[in-house]
């Protein structure tokens, strides 16, 4: 899925914010599903072999360092791998709701009730989020101690954190009207 720029108010350098937000999912980031996709004349496979690097890559950093045995590991993994797919459910989602923002940015056409709507799903979004992370640690505390529990959803965190901060920091705020 594509996002859809926000072209308005020259106070935001949106093509290096948007190669900035690349570079963070390129390093980063487990799943492209709300990466912007380059232009049409790269193969069209790029951007398939770059999900599937991210999904590599972070599956490395965690397991480098979750430091499983091979028992917590047998159990860990599937739970992981579940648990990736909602969170990539997820991540269309808020590229949907990114998207319906922009184009109702480049349009300015912002009304109460399109920010009332916006806000619900967004609202609405954080709160799926919690709960299928809740559910993951329910699954994990069954096959990992505590601790490793906690520090598989601080790891899972700091990613998503970089990446919110980075998506943050190309959307303009809503004007006032």
């Amino acid at each position: 899925m594509a996002l859809t720029k926000f072209y308005k108010k020259g106070d935001i350098d949106y093509e290096n914010d948007e190669d900035r937000f690349i570079s963070c999912c390129c390093t980063l980031y487990h799943d492209a599903n709300v990466c912007p996709e380059r232009p049409a004349d790269k193969p069209a496979n790029n951007m398939q072999i770059l999900r599937e690097k991210i999904k590599a890559d972070k599956k490395l950093v965690v397991a480098t360092n979750m430091q499983l045995t091979e028992s917590e590991a047998k159990g860990f993994w599937p739970i992981y791998e579940a648990y990736q797919k909602d969170l990539g459910a997820m991540n269309k989602r808020i590229g949907a709701l990114v998207n319906d923002y922009a184009k109702i940015w480049n349009t300015d056409s912002m009304t109460n009730e399109k920010a009332e709507k916006l806000t619900k799903e967004s609202l609405a979004i954080q709160t799926d989020e919690v709960k299928i992370m809740k559910t993951c640690a329910a699954k994990l505390s069954k096959v990992l101690p505590a601790t490793k529990v906690a520090r598989y959803l601080q790891i899972e965190n700091k990613i998503r954190a970089i990446i919110r901060y980075e998506l943050a920091g190309s959307i303009p705020l809503v004007e006032n009207k």
